[in-house]
């Protein structure tokens, strides 16, 4: 019997992207997905199951469909998408009912992912030039997410301790570029002129999109456990990151810096605190731990930057060619289970 893996977050980008990654390989047999939001995007043998933002439904899944691998998606990252309350409610209660479903008695999983942030180590004049996994933030947690994001990892550390015959998976990951993701960080290098911060020039470390999935399929495939930072390899000037993007920087004054941000939010972009604190002090984390496990990635920070600015000059020459996908429960039943449909042997 091959795998049979749960999903947390499949309305998400990272949630869609990776349930298409493990419809695509033969060893996965059942693929089911969780989320508040129906998925994004195209799938074919992905099962959809709606549940709250605390995922109170998870241990009723977990036993009923005998999965072995939980990858946990959902955990917010970016303080722009919701409130507070309902932060709490996704990363921490939905975190700590994640670990009741896969510990209860004749549990069935024996491999946990948790898709968690670089946030987790700060950004301060203090920090060392790299943090590997092992380092602590040299300064206390300012913002609610990355107190939330600190949280989870307390609930990871003690799941692991508690069941040690589960790999378990922590995956931090540097900043995101892409060519289908949609961030703050992403949205800044789209405008005219990038914002920055009187002053200061801050190292940053990049990771690709596809790099995000590949990772997190490795330590699925390959069963990699413990803590792996996840970030291409090099550090970039922010001055460098807008000049390959072919931008200039505007810098926004170094008192109230967040106030002068406002305006950027007419042209659809939010910058988050933990955002502007970056773009002040950089971070840059050691990628060593997950490539001596075994993995290779394929776009250093300098290459990602490169390949998001060529697929938003691309998509700016043509255009979005991607077909518009809703999801449509009836629609979906009928494809999936009908008699009618005419299967590929």
């Amino acid at each position: 019997m091959g795998r049979r893996v749960l999903v947390t977050g499949l309305g998400s980008f990272w949630g869609g992207r990776l349930a298409q990654a493990l419809e695509q390989d033969p060893d996965v047999d059942v693929v089911i997905g969780l989320d508040t939001t129906e998925p994004q995007v195209r799938l074919e043998r992905t099962e959809y199951v709606r549940s709250d933002e605390n995922y109170s439904i998870l241990s009723r899944i977990v036993s009923a469909t005998k999965v072995d691998t939980i990858v946990h998606t959902f955990l917010v990252v970016d303080s722009t998408r919701t409130t507070g309350r309902r932060l709490h409610e996704i990363n921490v209660i939905g975190t700590m009912n994640l670990f009741a479903a896969a510990s209860t008695a004749g549990s069935t999983v024996r491999t946990v992912v948790v898709k968690s942030s670089a946030l987790v180590y700060g950004s301060s004049p203090r920090d060392p030039r790299w943090f590997s996994e092992t380092d602590t933030r040299r300064n206390p947690a300012r913002t609610q997410i990355e107190r939330s994001l600190l949280e989870v990892e307390g609930y990871v550390r003690d799941f692991a301790i508690d069941n040690p015959h589960v790999d378990v998976a922590l995956l931090r990951y540097s900043n995101v570029l892409g060519p289908k993701l949609s961030t703050p960080f992403s949205k800044s290098l789209r405008l005219p002129a990038v914002p920055s911060v009187f002053g200061f020039d801050p190292q940053l470390q990049l990771v690709h999109e596809d790099d995000v999935v590949r990772s997190l399929l490795f330590c699925i495939n390959d069963g990699a456990s413990g803590i792996f930072n996840v970030g291409g390899d090099g550090l970039l000037p922010w001055s460098e990151i807008a000049r390959i993007c072919g931008k200039p920087t505007i810098p926004l004054p170094f008192v109230g810096t967040n106030l002068a941000a406002e305006p950027l939010r007419r042209f659809g972009v939010d910058i988050p605190p933990e955002l502007l604190v970056l773009l002040r002090y950089g971070r840059g984390i050691d990628n060593r731990r997950l490539k001596d496990a075994g993995f290779t990635y394929r776009y250093t920070t300098a290459g990602a930057a490169e390949a998001f600015i060529r697929a938003v000059r691309l998509r700016n020459t043509i255009g979005d060619r991607s077909d518009e996908y809703r999801y449509h429960e009836g629609v979906e039943r009928f494809f999936r289970h009908s008699p009618a449909v005419v299967r590929d042997e």
